[in-house]
Formats: C-alpha cells, sequence, structure tokens
C-alpha cells in the first residue's frame, strides 16, 4: 500500500531519485511547479495547467510523519538539489498549511489540513539548469520521443514557461485493489511571433508532456494554434523523428477547433492518424492525433513536421473568453499605508457558483481585516466560510482564505488595506529598490460547463480527464493564480553606510596615526655643540683681559 510509506520498487520507468524520496520522507502526493512569465487569460484564454510565478511546492504527508515542519525542511533541501533550485529558502515566513484549498488529487483517507504545506517562491528564475534535471527524469531523456523538441534555447525564448512534477498514489484498476504510484511530467509554454511593432499576435503553442507510470493514460503533445503560419520546425527547430521505445503510447494532438463554427476545421499536413472530439474546460473542440507509434507515419519520410497554413481570418480564430478570470493589484500612495484589491469575473451568462479564494501575504505587510470588503454589483457579499490567521513577525505570514459566491455575469471586488513594516537593515535583499514580493492569489472553482462531457467520453479520452479533471461531466475543476505583487517598503539610503565607512575610517587613521607616532617615537637630548675656531680665539682674548668668557 503506497498510501502508507511502502517504498517504490518499480524503476524501469519510475525515476528512483524520486521514489526513495517520497518513500524517505512520508510523501503522499507531491506537486512542484517551476514558472517563468505570467499565464494572460483573457489573451491566451483558460490556463490548461496554470502555475504562479516562481517555484511553487506543495506536499501532503502521510499520518505516520510525527513531525511535518521538519520533513517539510528536509523535503524542499532535497528537491532543491534535484532540480537546481533556491526551495532551500523555504521556511515557516513563507509556508502556510490551507485548510480549504489544494485537496488531496489521488487517493486519500483523509483530508487533515495539518498534515499539508504550500509555498511559493515569487522571486525564483526558472533556466537552463532547472531544465535539465526535469528531462532527465523521462525515461528517454531528451534522446527520443516528444522529448526531442524540448530545445532549451527555444523554450526559454518564449512568453511563457511552466515545467511542473505531480506524484500521487492512484488506482490500478476499477476495483481499486492495488494502488500504484503516478508520476505526471507537464510542461506548458506559449509561443507568441510579433510582427513590426504593434505587438501583433502571432502564434500560441501549449505543450503537454505527461509520463504516466504505470497504468495510467500515455505521454501526449497537445498543440493550440493561433492565426500564424505554424510547424514543429518552425517553434522548437527540431522534427520528431522516432518514439521514445519505453513508451506504450505516444501521441500529439493538435486543436483545430474555431471560434463559433463547430462543423469548420483547421487544416494540417501531414494527414493526422485520426481525429478525436472532446469536451475540455467546458468547450467543445476536435483534435488530430498523430500516434507516433503507427508505422505509417514515419513511412513517406523519416521525421514527423506537423505544419498548418493559415486560411481563416484571425477573428474566427481568437480564442473565447473565459468563464472565470481574475486580476489583482495593490494601490495607494507613500510608504506607510497600502490596499490589495483582487477583481474575479464571472461570465457564464445564467449560471452562479462558489469561488475559494487563498491570500497569502508576508509578516512584513501587516494586514487590517477590519477593512476587509467584498462587493459584487454594488452590494456586500458576505462569504460563507473564512478562516484567517495572523502573521508573526519574522515566524509565519498571513493566510486568509473564503468561500465567496459569484453571481452570474458579475465582477466582484475584493480590497484589504495593510501597513508597511520597517525592516532590519540585515533583512533587505541586494536590491532593495527593486521592491518585495507577494504570492499570487489561488482561486479553486468547479466551473459550470455550458457542454456536458459524458462518461463515455471520459472513458476514451484518458489524456484530458487525467489534464482537465471533471466532477460529473456538467462542471470541472480549475484552479488559477493572479498576478504577483511588487510593493515597495521603507528603504533606507545604503550609501550612507558607506560614507560613513570612509569618515570613520579616515578620522580614525589622521588619530590614531598622530597618537601612536607619539607613543613609538624614540626622543633624545643634544648637548649643545661647542663653538668655533672664532669663539675660542674670542675666549682667550677675554681671559687676558679678565674678561668672563663667552
Amino acid at each position: 500500500d503506497v498510501t502508507r510509506g511502502a517504498p517504490v520498487s518499480h524503476y524501469r520507468l519510475f525515476p528512483k531519485a524520486l521514489g526513495q524520496l517520497v518513500a524517505a520522507r512520508g510523501v503522499r502526493e507531491l506537486h512542484l511547479a517551476l514558472t517563468q512569465g505570467f499565464w494572460r487569460t483573457r489573451i491566451w484564454g483558460q490556463p490548461p495547467l496554470q502555475a504562479p510565478a516562481g517555484a511553487e511546492l506543495w506536499v501532503w504527508f502521510q499520518d505516520t510523519v510525527a513531525d511535518v515542519d521538519k520533513a517539510w525542511k528536509e523535503l524542499s533541501n532535497i528537491l532543491s538539489g534535484i532540480f537546481c533550485a533556491s526551495l532551500n529558502f523555504i521556511d515557516s515566513t513563507n509556508s502556510v498549511t490551507p485548510t480549504a484549498s489544494f485537496k488531496p488529487l489521488g487517493l486519500a483517507n483523509g483530508t487533515d489540513h495539518r498534515l499539508l504545506r504550500y509555498a511559493v517562491l515569487p522571486r525564483e528564475v526558472v533556466c537552463t539548469e532547472n531544465l535539465t534535471p526535469w528531462k532527465k527524469l523521462l525515461p528517454c531523456g531528451s534522446k527520443a520521443g516528444l522529448a526531442v523538441l524540448l530545445k532549451a534555447e527555444r523554450l526559454f525564448h518564449s512568453s511563457y514557461h511552466s515545467q511542473a512534477v505531480h506524484i500521487r498514489p492512484i488506482c490500478r484498476d476499477a476495483s481499486c485493489r492495488a494502488v500504484s504510484w503516478e508520476l505526471r511530467q507537464t510542461l506548458t509554454v506559449v509561443f507568441e511571433n510579433f510582427s513590426g511593432t504593434q505587438g501583433k499576435k502571432g502564434e500560441l503553442a501549449l505543450l503537454r508532456h505527461g509520463l504516466h507510470v504505470p497504468e495510467l493514460a500515455p505521454p501526449g503533445l497537445m498543440l493550440t494554434l493561433s492565426p500564424a503560419d505554424w510547424s514543429l520546425f518552425k517553434m522548437f527547430s527540431r522534427t520528431i523523428t522516432e518514439a521514445c521505445p519505453l513508451a506504450s503510447q505516444s501521441k500529439i494532438y493538435v486543436d483545430l477547433s474555431v471560434k463559433d463554427k463547430e462543423k469548420e476545421l483547421l487544416e494540417v499536413s501531414p494527414s493526422p492518424t485520426s481525429l478525436h472530439e472532446a469536451v475540455v474546460q467546458g468547450e467543445k473542440r476536435t483534435y488530430a492525433v498523430y500516434d507516433l507509434l503507427s508505422p505509417s507515419l514515419f513511412n513517406t519520410s523519416r521525421s514527423l513536421n506537423v505544419q498548418l497554413k493559415m486560411t481563416w481570418p484571425q477573428d474566427s480564430l481568437e480564442l473565447s473568453t473565459p468563464v472565470l478570470h481574475a486580476h489583482r493589484y495593490v494601490s495607494g500612495y507613500g510608504l506607510q499605508t497600502g490596499k490589495i484589491s483582487t477583481l474575479i469575473y464571472n461570465t457564464h451568462p445564467y449560471r452562479a457558483f462558489p469561488v475559494i479564494l487563498l491570500e497569502t501575504v508576508p509578516w512584513y505587510l501587516r494586514l487590517y481585516v477590519h477593512t476587509l470588503t467584498i462587493i459584487t454589483k454594488g452590494k456586500e457579499n458576505k462569504p460563507s466560510y473564512i478562516h484567517y490567521q495572523p502573521a508573526q513577525d519574522r515566524r509565519r505570514p498571513h493566510l486568509l482564505e473564503m468561500l465567496i459566491q459569484l453571481p452570474a455575469n458579475s465582477v466582484t471586488k475584493i480590497t484589504i488595506q495593510f501597513e508597511r513594516a520597517l525592516l532590519k537593515w540585515t533583512e533587505y535583499p541586494p536590491d532593495p529598490n527593486h521592491g518585495f514580493y507577494v504570492s499570487s492569489s489561488v482561486l479553486s472553482a468547479l466551473v459550470p460547463s455550458v457542454i456536458a462531457m459524458k462518461e463515455v467520453d471520459m472513458e476514451q479520452s484518458p489524456l484530458f480527464t487525467s489534464l482537465f479533471p471533471s466532477s460529473d461531466g456538467s462542471s470541472y475543476f480549475v484552479r488559477l493564480y493572479t498576478e504577483p505583487l511588487l510593493v515597495n517598503l521603507p528603504t533606507p539610503d545604503f550609501s550612507m553606510p558607506y560614507n560613513v565607512i570612509c569618515l570613520t575610517c579616515t578620522v580614525v587613521a589622521v588619530c590614531y596615526g598622530s597618537f601612536y607616532n607619539l607613543l613609538t617615537r624614540t626622543l633624545h637630548v643634544e648637548e649643545p655643540s661647542k663653538g668655533g675656531l672664532a669663539k675660542r680665539l674670542a675666549n682667550v682674548i677675554r681671559k687676558l683681559r679678565g674678561v668672563p668668557p663667552l
């Protein structure tokens, strides 16, 4: 039973480094995401697997773990070494224990929130040294299969890049008599080509590479197209030559849907192996499927380069506005007080639904909870559930969770005021004038779907049901993240200590040098020298005359 901390023994596909870590630290679920950039919901549509900017880590521990905080600290340090990230900076000042958000995604015997830890490092910069260990976790690495496309210089020359690792316990069969660990690696990338200086949107592609061990859905690559001539070689500077020999299934899904035209599809070449229809996040989409294990796919050529030439007008290919999206900003003037405002949009024409809002604010921003206001359509909106854990200076951050009902076709504004604290001069980062980051807010909701998904479709679409879980077909789960905030704090003039040090050193050197010179110098008394020949002659004459000598 893997949920009780049994060791992982299947290392043919499962990485041994992660398997030993899960067993040794009593981990029940682990979710790690490293993201560069921010997902622009209004332009790019509903995010597939959104993550906040920087590094995000949330873990469920086994109930057999005696000291969760100690295990959390050790786990973050080990993951920091595995993925070459700054996860070792996770401590009590940026870790929280949510009570309503981040429920287990796999099998769970209980939901004791005391076994959950969540932390975000918004300043973390994702680069090549983070991608390389992520690719090494794949069975074939970057030598074959879909991972051949993962060229670092192309992936990081993008508008959005997010790589994640998810580990959870799952059932091997429908009866759930045996339980296994599932490792899912996802990579989401947004490419945008801009023509001229107008900032015109060129192309958008989402890459998701999933590894499921041992019996779940196959790895897959899903591409969402936008108005531009598009090809795999144009985006990744590479083509696919073969499937991973260890993969039981390896497929590429290309979204051919056209806005408001269900019967019209985009044309791609070469011809796909098959077409697949699925309801993804409340919208019906048609995908061209390329099965890399199909012998006929590589008969005509040695490589696969999926291409698309645009024949539709740009307006028909724009993505629809998501039902749920949010915006967050900080307002106020001066360096004493301020206000955090969050706007939550529900664009569904006739359905209302609740949403869980999670706010994590650092301790140096002292929240005034009595100023919390929630306004919807000009009226006060009282939350159904609220949990607030105040911060402690230099020990833990603020934690605010609320369950808010969003009426149909509405905008809900949430505001709360704060006061900036004064830090010690040793607590400032090397670039204090850049500002201090506040991690993103987290929105969790079951969004109602206009098009219901049948159970038969869910069974035939294992990739989509794993990436986009649906409760009963009439709604789908969405977790959104707002923008991280950049707040300025009262910052001392760090050039002044330098001037003081220089002046003090000069004064000390002059004074000390003078005293040292006086204390260490040796003084000699010189006797008056005798006179010369003229003086001696004068004294002889004065003696003869009886006059006292000179």
